[in-house]
């Protein structure tokens, strides 16, 4: 892995942007746990004041060093991005293996279900969901509710690329030695799946993060816990732009920008990478400066 990341780094300017954007984005969420203050407290420095050296980012209305506070919104962003992808990549492949491996009434059973939730709008069930749970919400629970709208993409893609592994020769080999279904589907099936996943899931951080942002911002995300949507709620509550206190309301609409472009960045770098037509391209441009 550090290998192709070496190789990409090097070959790949998109990636090598996004890349570098993430790992100071990560450290900065890093920071957060050597925070001098609790995020969830209000009013522990001057309010409203502009950059400077000992408030780097200034302050906020609510009396919060917004650099510091920064530091947990990204942190925040990161890890229900993650758990959102985490959980929505093992539901959406367990179910695409085995779907398009037995097929059959199984197939037919699974994917009736998989397309259901694929029809059904998501942003405003999102926003209902939100709305009567309201005051019980967490960020753990925003991400096993965006995972249920996640993973029957990947259900879907996984199993049209099972379709074609089962009637491959080394299938039916394994098959006839008396390999069982399982063993099939994790051993002779998942790593033809793994790079896929790997691309996919920075797809769907990107996607939960973008979601939780649009959350908070209608006020139904985990309000007292800082993320880079409730972040830009508050901001929008405390009419940041409109009293001229525009680092409030600039910062975390900048860190999301920069975020969605990384993520993007990199998934592309990534399906590129991993995809057959342009592995062959790298291995006979090698070839051919072997020869020369």
């Amino acid at each position: 892995m550090f290998l192709v990341i070496r190789d990409l780094y090097k070959s790949d300017k998109k990636f090598a942007f996004g890349f570098t954007v993430l790992v100071v984005l990560v450290f900065l969420a890093l920071l957060s746990f050597f925070a001098p203050y609790d995020p969830k407290l209000w009013n522990v420095a001057p309010k409203n004041l502009p950059p400077s050296f000992k408030y780097i980012l200034g302050t906020n209305s609510m009396g919060q060093d917004i650099f510091w506070n920064l530091t947990h919104a990204i942190k925040n962003s990161l890890f229900l991005g993650s758990l959102t992808a985490i959980i929505s990549i093992l539901v959406g492949t367990i179910v695409g293996l085995i779907a398009g491996y037995l097929g059959g009434r199984v197939d037919r059973i699974l994917m009736s279900i998989n397309d259901s939730f694929i029809v059904i709008p998501s942003l405003p069930i999102l926003i209902l969901i939100s709305s009567i749970i309201k005051q019980h919400i967490s960020i753990i629970l925003i991400a096993i509710i965006l995972s249920l709208f996640s993973w029957p993409w990947g259900g879907r893609q996984v199993r049209s690329i099972v379709l074609g592994l089962r009637e491959r020769e080394f299938t039916y080999t394994a098959n006839f030695s008396g390999m069982d279904t399982l063993k099939i589907v994790l051993t002779e099936h998942l790593p033809f799946v793994i790079p896929w996943v790997m691309a996919n899931f920075i797809n769907t951080i990107l996607w939960a993060i973008g979601m939780e942002t649009t959350l908070a911002i209608y006020g139904l995300s985990s309000l007292e816990t800082p993320t880079i949507g409730t972040t830009i709620y508050w901001a929008l509550q405390y009419q940041a732009l409109l009293r001229g206190i525009w680092w409030w309301i600039f910062t975390p609409v900048l860190i999301a920008i920069l975020l969605f472009i990384s993520l993007y960045l990199l998934s592309v770098s990534v399906s590129n990478y991993l995809d057959p037509r342009t592995r062959l391209q790298r291995m006979r441009m090698k070839e051919g400066g072997l020869e020369a």
